[in-house]
């Protein structure tokens, strides 16, 4: 009994300890900061870009997934992407440098205060605003669950240990539509696999008869379904700037003074 009792003291203390040494965040002290670019939008940033911005107007890009998941220790749904890639598309297209993005998902508000403007000076004219030349048309279109599952575990004499794993998918579709013509100039398709794993152990087992040891640990990791919404958006638009470079809607600043050598 005394020997059971100090195998069962070693396998908790070495739970702690495995434990102790996982990787978890720090509670409390983490503090906000703008988030850093991705290393897909730091290459599109340091590519060639062309002489002058093109202006486009995003309206919206909206979850068309329709589904919900529900919350942990709560009696309500939530949606399963975010609401807000409209805002998101647009920092992605300012961001890259190729392209201008003009205010439209806030159009109202932006009309109701030059009305505002104009109505407090006398004789006072705003200038137009500007067009769009693109329009950026699309959304989210679906969003997987448990698109591959698995795990790995053991346990004898009461002690145990597992490792388990979900893939999600996120997809979505982009396209670039000609103002004046209303032509579908490009069309994109993007997905990301969304990763949560898992990792436990644990102790569980009787002592004497009316005594229960029971002990457990481990910790979870869920990638946000925001960034990899993110990075879906931003490698369909880094194929909207690779398509529209090959069909010769749009050139880099270096391939136009190029093309004019040769000729």
């Amino acid at each position: 009994m005394k020997s059971f009792r100090f195998i069962s003291a070693l396998c908790a203390s070495m739970l702690l300890t495995s434990c102790a040494m996982l990787e978890k965040p720090e509670l409390f002290t983490t503090d906000a900061a703008v988030d850093a670019p991705s290393e897909l939008m730091i290459s599109i940033q340091n590519s060639a870009k062309p002489r002058f911005a093109m202006p486009v107007g995003v309206y919206a890009f909206r979850d068309q997934t329709g589904q919900y998941k529900p919350q942990e220790n709560v009696s309500s749904f939530s949606t399963a992407v975010t609401q807000g890639a409209t805002a998101m598309l647009t920092q992605v297209l300012l961001e890259t440098g190729w392209f201008a993005p003009l205010e439209r998902e806030g159009l109202q508000n932006l009309l109701t205060e030059r009305k505002i403007v104009t109505s407090n000076k006398k004789n006072s004219e705003l200038p137009s605003l500007k067009e769009a030349r693109i329009l950026f048309e699309g959304g989210i279109i679906g969003y997987e669950s448990n698109l591959s599952t698995g795990g790995i575990g053991a346990e004898y004499f009461g002690i145990g240990a597992s490792e388990m794993y979900r893939e999600d998918q996120i997809t979505l579709y982009l396209r670039a539509v000609d103002v004046h013509t209303g032509q579908v100039l490009m069309s994109v398709s993007s997905t990301k696999k969304v990763f949560s794993q898992q990792l436990r152990t644990g102790l569980f087992r009787y002592v004497s008869v009316n005594r229960l040891a029971e002990m457990e640990a481990g910790y979870s990791t869920n990638e946000p379904v925001q960034y990899c919404v993110r990075q879906a958006m931003e490698s369909a638009v880094q194929a909207i700037i690779l398509q529209g470079q090959a069909k010769g809607f749009w050139q880099a600043d270096a391939q136009s003074n190029r093309a004019k050598s040769v000729n």
